[in-house]
């Protein structure tokens, strides 16, 4: 177990505001979740490549191209307003991106506070935030002013229109319901003044919620990030593809014996990339000469990094003594542990062997190989923390097992990340923010695995009683006095996985708020990531690794809980079907 003195370094990131995490559904007219969002947006950005429409245009004229796109996608006609939206945004988002932030206004609305705890009092331009954290204003307020923004918190055309008008303003960044926006286009368009707008999830004027990755790329977005127009959809499904039998050999060479088979075979089967596509994302955002096609040798690197990360989840699963992975038999099951931990084994000894063979300068070869070497040690030190546990299982508070998250989950995307600046020939310019970046990133990845793991379709993953998890030691740390001798006995591994016991423990996560705490956590260490690259000079890459934290929390489900906050905050009935929604 990590020793108090380690203890005593975790720092938590400062708090966020509460309303982030509270999970509200989006009215009808909105799609209900950032899948279908961001589905409509990718449809959207390629009517706009191809047909190229011209801004300033007339609603009347935009929501003809934005029916074009809603009968090309089968979507219904209830979000043509929504869809209208999205289009005018991609018309002006080029020319917003060229405009200093300094000659750019943030219109925000006085609904995304806590009305009935707000401290803030009003003057004649609007809302004066008391930065109180108690909603998301703050923070939007707060970064746009350090960009050089204008800042206001009101709504009405007359304040925005004498403002325009003193032509300091070439550019406004709304965030509004589709009523207002649609109330106010005619005055915008009367300007002829960039405007990228950001619906509200909701319109009914009261504790509002807003997709918060959207907002902060449109408030960053600049033209000297040369990134901003990478598709990362592609990207990943590029780095996916690398991933068939067939790939690998073009990149691997021919397998030789039985080992390297089933090393191969473990390689090609499922998986998001992540680890590999942190890799290709940092080259590209560094690269020099980003118009080039990806280097052959990324994908070499890209590969090891894999190699590196599916021989953890081998010896993991012996040492947890986990029999499935993907919904098949794990490798110890399916071929026996020896085989098992020489196959992991020889991928780790693959990937050194790929990184080795990459035709770089060789000052860079040693760079990349003592990263991937300085990886495996931390997190075969965070391992070696939960097994010492294992051995000797006791409760744990949060703050210990975030800990062993940080020791554990981190490395392996600080590895991916420094391998694709290391071989772009930029790691010792931004080693030390990837290194913060990776840690909170680390943590809030292994942070919705624990609330995976105590989900509905979870409850008989051995894991939940054998590991140490965040969800598990806040529920112990809220729990009365009646359950905590239930949560004591989980803690002592004195339950069998499957028991009724576990739901009993995911109800009092449920009850005890202790799943709220963890959705706090969640949101506060993805929140440090991202404050993490303040300080970057390198626009490309600031842009790039803020995107691509928004991607892969987005694609991630929290399973099984979000449902419950449907009904907590009275957007479902406790007898309506429950379906799992993207968190």
């Amino acid at each position: 177990m990590p020793t108090a003195t380690s203890i005593d370094k975790v720092k938590l990131p400062s708090p966020i505001p509460v309303t982030q995490t509270r999970f509200r559904a989006p009215k009808k007219n909105i799609p209900q979740t950032k899948q279908a969002r961001d589905e409509l947006l990718s449809h959207i950005r390629a009517y706009n490549e191809r047909v190229a429409p011209v801004a300033p245009m007339p609603l009347g004229e935009i929501e003809v191209h934005a029916r074009k796109i809603l009968e090309e996608t089968g979507t219904p006609d209830l979000y043509l307003h929504y869809t209208a939206v999205l289009l005018n945004n991609e018309m002006w988002s080029e020319t917003l991106a060229t405009i200093p932030y300094e000659r750019r206004l943030l219109l925000m609305p006085k609904c995304l506070r806590v009305e009935d705890k707000c401290p803030a009092p009003f003057d004649e331009f609007g809302l004066l935030c008391k930065q109180c954290g108690l909603c998301t204003i703050e923070d939007f307020q707060n970064e746009a002013e350090r960009l050089g923004y204008a800042v206001l918190v009101a709504e009405g055309s007359a304040v925005v229109m004498s403002l325009i008008q003193t032509g300091k303003i070439e550019a406004i960044v709304g965030i509004s319901c589709l009523p207002v926006l649609e109330r106010t286009f005619p005055y915008v368009e009367a300007a002829a003044i960039p405007s990228v707008a950001v619906p509200l999830l909701q319109d009914d004027c009261i504790d509002t919620t807003v997709d918060i990755d959207w907002v902060w790329d449109v408030i960053h977005l600049t033209s000297e990030d040369k990134t901003r127009r990478l598709n990362l959809n592609d990207l990943q499904q590029n780095v996916r593809d690398w991933f068939t039998l067939e790939d690998l050999e073009n990149v691997m060479g021919v397998p030789e014996g039985v080992a390297e088979r089933i090393g191969r075979d473990w390689l090609s089967r499922d998986g998001k990339r992540w680890r590999p596509f942190l890799t290709v994302a940092a080259f590209q955002a560094l690269r020099k000469d980003r118009d080039k096609p990806v280097p052959e040798d990324i994908r070499k690197i890209a590969v090891a990094v894999e190699c590196f990360h599916k021989a953890s989840l081998i010896h993991d699963d012996i040492q947890d003594e986990d029999t499935v992975r993907y919904g098949r038999p794990t490798m110890h099951e399916e071929h026996g542990v020896a085989v098992a931990i020489n196959v992991g084994d020889l991928l780790i000894g693959e990937g050194y062997r790929l990184i080795a063979e990459c035709q770089a300068p060789e000052a860079t070869k040693a760079q990349m190989l003592k990263v991937a070497a300085q990886g495996q040690r931390q997190l075969c030190r965070g391992q070696g923390e939960e097994l010492n546990w294992a051995k000797n299982p006791k409760p744990l508070n949060h703050k210990q097992v975030l800990e062993i998250h940080r020791f554990k989950t981190s490395p392996a995307f600080e590895v991916a990340l420094k391998l694709g600046a290391a071989y772009s020939g930029s790691l010792n310019e931004v080693e030390e923010v990837i290194e913060t970046y990776s840690e909170n990133l680390g943590v809030a990845y292994q942070i919705r695995d624990d609330m995976d793991d105590l989900s509905a379709d979870a409850l008989t993953d051995t894991a939940v009683s054998f590991r140490p998890n965040v969800l598990l030691a806040l529920a112990r740390e809220k729990s009365s006095a009646d359950d905590r001798a239930l949560m004591e006995a989980m803690w002592n591994c004195e339950l069998h996985p499957g028991s009724n016991d576990f739901r009993k423990i995911r109800e009092i996560a449920h009850s005890s708020g202790a799943d709220e705490r963890c959705l706090t956590l969640l949101e506060m260490y993805k929140e440090a990531a991202v404050r993490s690259l303040v300080e970057v000079d390198n626009e490309n890459l600031k842009g790039l690794l803020r995107r691509v934290l928004g991607k892969i929390f987005n694609e991630l489900e929290i399973k099984g809980w979000c449902s419950e906050y449907e009904i907590k905050n009275g957007v479902r009935d406790e007898s309506a079907p429950v379906d799992v929604v993207t968190a």
